[in-house]
């Protein structure tokens, strides 16, 4: 669709989900009437910034369906985060809402290749997060086989992925690297059929891309979603993975600046905000995601027309403050994963002691290169030293630890722990 047509489909959208929401939900009407606001300000996608911003602890205020804008009869499902601390986020879908959440999904693995004559293993969580039963929908409305294994049980993944000959996966990058060091110290990856792999939930970088399309012998794609806002399937990647194509017939995206929250122009790095344009069962207007991104307009060389999100470089409320320096960990990761003695496993703890931030690193070698010479694992934490320093301006306290003595996560992968917030 040209880039007119679109916007025009946008403004149309807009118009019609702003009034559903103020009619519907106690909780717009009183953000737009605090600030003078009625649907009636809106007449087109230009106006979209006239609306108020909704963020996270909206939803957990509203626990568990005050932002709901239909009948719970209309829900047909629920979601909920995975929050650790106080009240969960809990989305509703009408059945609207779930064939545009297939949907998006299906265009991505469209874009990745995929089709019916493939089989795609599910290894994301299924349940009350989004990934399992999103990926597993839009696999089926392209008429894939699915294998739905869920997370977890790495051997007898690695069994099915042989003996069923799957050729697509789906899971957090996290979890497919701990898949290919498995396959890799079973000997089994000549059996391994796979061809690309949908990757999302969280960041990742893109030395991590070339170590999954290196080890798994595939090739890697971003899928983006967000329990806020759908699940995945919000956007993906093309052949080109030169940035991730955001549905926006469906998802409008911003970019704003998160101090001042003035949207920013093409190109320049800030804070993600989207606006569900045909989302009905629970509308969500202008919601800051706290992902740190960038967006391009130019149509891509596979000629999709709909933007492109540039990879996620951190979070702005995930970003680590060390002695006045901003530190995001998926700099620490791509520094890891450019050298190739280092696994791509790491942890970071931060801490304050005598009033002054302590920082962390713990990171794997590979096995081949791990041994008892002092001489030589000195000269590796030296290297790794020095590039971290260049890229994130502060000397770490590295420690090199032993081939897989670092947690593995069967979901979202937990790098950060801080001591400072506890």
């Amino acid at each position: 669709m040209d880039r007119e047509s679109l916007k025009k489909l946008q403004s149309e959208r807009l118009v019609r989900i702003v009034k559903h929401a103020y009619d519907n939900v106690p909780f717009y009407k009183k953000k737009m009437d605090d600030m003078g606001l009625k649907p009636s300000d809106i007449k087109s996608i230009d106006d979209i910034s006239k609306l108020p911003f909704t963020v996270k602890t909206d939803l957990r205020e509203n626990y568990p369906d005050g932002l709901f804008a239909v009948d719970r009869s209309e829900i047909i499902r629920l979601h909920a985060s995975s929050g650790t601390t106080g009240k969960p986020i809990v989305a509703g879908y009408t059945a609207h809402d779930v064939e545009n959440w297939k949907e998006g999904v299906a265009r991505c693995l469209t874009a990745y290749g995929a089709s019916k004559e493939d089989t795609i293993q599910i290894s994301y969580g299924y349940g009350l997060f989004t990934g399992g039963l999103g990926a597993h929908d839009g696999a089926t409305k392209i008429g894939a086989t699915v294998l739905p294994t869920s997370s977890g049980n790495t051997a007898k993944q690695i069994m099915l992925m042989q003996d069923l000959e799957c050729t697509g996966l789906c899971c957090t990058p996290s979890y497919a690297l701990f898949l290919a060091e498995e396959i890799e110290k079973e000997g089994v990856k000549d059996k391994i059929k796979l061809k690309f792999g949908a990757f999302g939930a969280e960041p990742w970088t893109e030395n991590m891309r070339k170590e999954l399309e290196s080890k798994l012998g595939i090739k890697a794609y971003d899928i983006y979603g967000l329990t806020e806002v759908s699940g995945p399937g919000v956007g993906g990647e093309c052949e080109c993975q030169d940035g991730t194509h955001l549905w926006e017939d469906m998802f409008f995206p911003e970019i704003i600046d998160p101090v001042t929250l003035k949207p920013l122009p093409e190109g320049q790095e800030g804070e993600l905000v989207f606006t569900t344009l045909d989302k009905w069962g629970m509308p969500m207007l202008r919601y800051r995601t706290r992902d740190l991104t960038h967006l391009t307009y130019e149509k891509c060389k596979c000629g999709r027309t709909m933007v492109r999100m540039g990879r996620i470089l951190g979070r702005s409320d995930d970003m680590l403050i060390v002695r006045g320096v901003n530190v995001f960990p998926s700099q620490v990761e791509s520094v890891i994963l450019e050298i190739p003695e280092f696994q791509g496993q790491y942890f970071i703890t931060v801490d304050r002691i005598n009033n002054v931030d302590t920082f962390q690193i713990d990171v794997e070698l590979r096995e081949e290169f791990y041994s008892d010479n002092i001489e030589d694992m000195t000269r590796y934490k030296a290297q790794l030293a020095a590039r971290l320093i260049s890229v994130i301006g502060i000397k770490p306290d590295l420690r090199i630890v032993a081939p897989n003595s670092i947690e593995r996560s069967m979901g979202k992968a937990k790098h950060v722990l801080d001591k400072r917030k506890l």
